[in-house]
């Protein structure tokens, strides 16, 4: 299903025109795509080499975790200011300058092995991937902006559908790198892909559109503190942890437990993306077509979570086997709840903030870009290192019911949430009724004299 809206480059609100895309549409999703494929790609790269080479050059287990976390951590602060002043900085110029940074650092990562061991290997490091994480914060604020202001209806079908390309990215990403680091070494890897990114920068020069708008007078701290808006935002912060917190330590227990080969590990984890990266479109698309879905998407998606994390062990009260092709199948519906729940995000805070009177705008777009990224980066930064910590001290299998209990917990506040909104708009609306019916029933009364 395709849908067409006209927009212009002054920024003024977009509208649906016909059943098709307009070319500035299309130019927008080819640079969102573009963007979102290659820079997944370039920072999901360093996974399957980079720990080995790191430790050559004396830096230890904890350094090379918080070389991986300090990028979560700077994309936090670069996309809460990025989001702030996109109307002053300009979303395209935003764009483009955070493909330049990401593409011109990950060359330059390519070639820190030249370094001397110690010290400066690992602070060059720790630059160069903050430097990164700025540069791709700027990139995804300025995209989600772009792309909400040129798709103002179906917000969630686009974000959902670019969701594909991110999760192909962070497929493609540590394969290939594995393999041109096998073949060709340490710098061939980071040098192709920074090009890769560094190349599509003309073309989205030429291509995106500009849009203009005037500084909006709300403020960061005024959208937080809508309740929802704070709970959708503690919503991303669990799902995003959900994700973290995989990453340092499921290749691990997968070895210890199965005694798989190093290289069927990797399959393992595509079963997550994988469904993740089917899903995200359809509950895009039932997100834009079907609005009152959203809550139960966000409630659903984060109880179905916790129960797979409660199955990925499985925790021992359940008193069920450990088996791989249970652990797959839970990755796999993992996959599909995460979509459920994180594509709904973004299109539920925008419309509570146009609620609340934040103005119609490419201003109030970056705030909500900002604060998605933002709290994405929060759990990005606390599920690898909560994971990595209760893995340590308690093992596997309780550490993921733990990392489940928060997003059971989420979804649980969440579900209460909207069960009070409803009984309040429902007494809103008894009022409101009550109130007709007498204003009707003293006009229908005779006048006295």
């Amino acid at each position: 299903m395709c849908y067409a809206f006209s927009g212009d480059s002054s920024g003024r609100s977009t509208r649906e025109t016909s059943g098709r895309l307009s070319r500035e549409q299309i130019y927008v999703l080819v640079s969102a795509a573009s963007m979102n494929l290659g820079c997944m790609m370039a920072y999901s790269i360093l996974g399957p080499f980079f720990p080995k080479e790191a430790e050559k050059k004396g830096a230890s287990n904890t350094m090379i975790g918080m070389i991986f976390g300090c990028y979560a951590l700077f994309e936090l602060l670069a996309s809460l200011v990025f989001g702030k002043y996109l109307v002053q900085i300009g979303a395209k110029f935003m764009f483009i300058a955070g493909m330049f940074i990401s593409g011109g650092v990950t060359i330059l990562f390519g070639v820190l092995d030249q370094l001397p061991e110690g010290p400066t290997f690992i602070v060059m490091c720790f630059l160069v991937r903050i430097v990164d994480a700025i540069g791709f914060g700027a990139a995804i604020t300025a995209s989600s902006s772009i792309l909400a202001k040129a798709f103002p209806n179906n917000v969630a079908t686009v974000l959902g559908s670019l969701e594909v390309f991110s999760g192909l990215g962070l497929i493609a990403g540590p394969p290939l790198g594995g393999f041109l680091y096998q073949s060709f070494g340490y710098e061939v890897p980071f040098i192709l892909l920074g090009c890769i990114v560094l190349l599509m920068i003309p073309l989205n020069l030429c291509i995106l559109p500009s849009y203009e708008s005037d500084p909006g007078e709300h403020s960061f701290w005024k959208l937080v503190t809508l309740p929802k808006v704070g709970l959708i935002a503690f919503v991303i912060i669990s799902l995003s942890s959900c994700f973290g917190f995989l990453d340092p330590i499921l290749s691990l227990f997968v070895l210890e437990k199965f005694s798989l080969p190093a290289g069927y590990v990797g399959l393992v984890f595509l079963g997550l993306a994988l469904s993740y990266t089917i899903s995200s479109p359809l509950f895009g698309l039932l997100s834009d077509r079907m609005p009152n879905l959203r809550k139960w998407f966000l409630v659903f998606g984060n109880l179905i979570t916790a129960a797979c994390y409660m199955l990925l062990g499985p925790v021992p009260i359940l008193h069920i086997k450990s088996q791989l092709w249970l652990l797959v199948l839970v990755l796999v519906v993992n996959g599909f709840s995460a979509g459920m729940s994180i594509i709904p995000t973004f299109p539920e805070m925008l419309s509570c903030a146009y609620e609340n009177g934040f103005e119609e705008g490419i201003s109030t777009l970056g705030l909500i870009s900002g604060l998605v990224s933002a709290m994405w980066s929060v759990g990005a930064f606390m599920g690898p290192v909560l994971g990595g910590f209760l893995y340590e001290k308690i093992g596997f299998e309780w550490a993921a019911a733990i990392q489940g209990l928060w997003a059971l917990i989420s979804g649980l506040v969440m579900g209460l949430f909207y069960l009070w909104e409803h009984s309040k708009t429902r007494r809103r609306s008894k009022a409101q009724n009550l109130i007709g019916t007498e204003e009707e029933q003293t006009a229908l009364l005779p006048n006295e004299t």
